[in-house]
């Protein structure tokens, strides 16, 4: 009698072959265009696993997914066990966003490279709190931004700051430089000492990192100080 073989399903593969855990581990881009339509089916049927019928279902397409996309959901509902409404739905609609994507516009970065456009970019977020918050943009090469975050928030007269918290902001953006801001609900933009350790201090341990502070700015309602505008950076 011929040997009986257990098919193994996808959770018993090797964590590094299994499509959601490949991803995680590599990267979208590590994975072959059959992972990736069985992570968007989710699960096969009781003779293929997902990426197997992911595979077949490129077949039927020639392997092309121009040709994928011209697939209706009956066609797919219709023509693949395991593959119903719902599951031929989400192939569909992913089709469809890989469609559209071409056609968006790159989002326009806005440019930060003075103290005045830093002003305006943390004034709404600041001018009216009754507290202190520090923020930071992170920005590229080009001063250009890339992401704004709330690095801490704290009492009316000062909030703590903590440089390794800035830091792994701007490490994970792939920030080449940044411009901090806090606000002064006091209404003086007159920097305190704290201030001025906050900002050497930051900007020496971005040094280290190749990442440049352009600013620091302190800002209230109407008014602003800008640590390069005044030579002290």
């Amino acid at each position: 009698m011929p040997q009986e073989t257990t098919k193994l399903r996808i959770k018993e593969w090797a964590e590094e072959d299994r499509p959601r855990e490949k991803m995680l581990l590599k990267g979208a881009s590590a994975l072959s265009n059959a992972e990736l339509i069985a992570i968007l089916i989710g699960s096969g049927n009781a003779d293929e696993t997902a990426v197997e019928l992911a595979q077949r279902i490129l077949k039927h397409a020639d392997d092309n997914l121009i040709r994928l996309s011209r697939l209706t959901v009956a066609e797919l509902s219709s023509t693949f066990k395991g593959i119903g409404p719902a599951k031929a739905i989400t192939i569909v609609a992913a089709m469809e966003l890989a469609r559209r994507r071409p056609h968006e516009e790159k989002p326009q970065h806005q440019q930060l490279n003075s103290s005045a456009l830093a002003y305006q970019l943390f004034y709404p977020l600041l001018c009216d709190l009754p507290h202190e918050e520090l923020w930071v943009a992170l920005l590229n090469q080009s001063c250009k931004l890339i992401a704004k975050v709330k690095i801490s928030q704290g009492g009316i007269n000062e909030t703590s700051a903590d440089v390794r918290i800035v830091l792994n902001h701007a490490i994970t953006s792939f920030a080449t430089c940044m411009i901090v801001c806090h606000n002064h609900p006091s209404g003086s933009v007159k920097p305190s000492e704290q201030d001025n350790r906050f900002t050497y201090k930051l900007k020496e341990a971005a040094a280290l990192l190749d990442i440049a502070v352009m600013d620091h700015i302190v800002l209230c309602d109407g008014a602003y100080y800008s640590y390069a505008d005044e030579g002290m950076l």
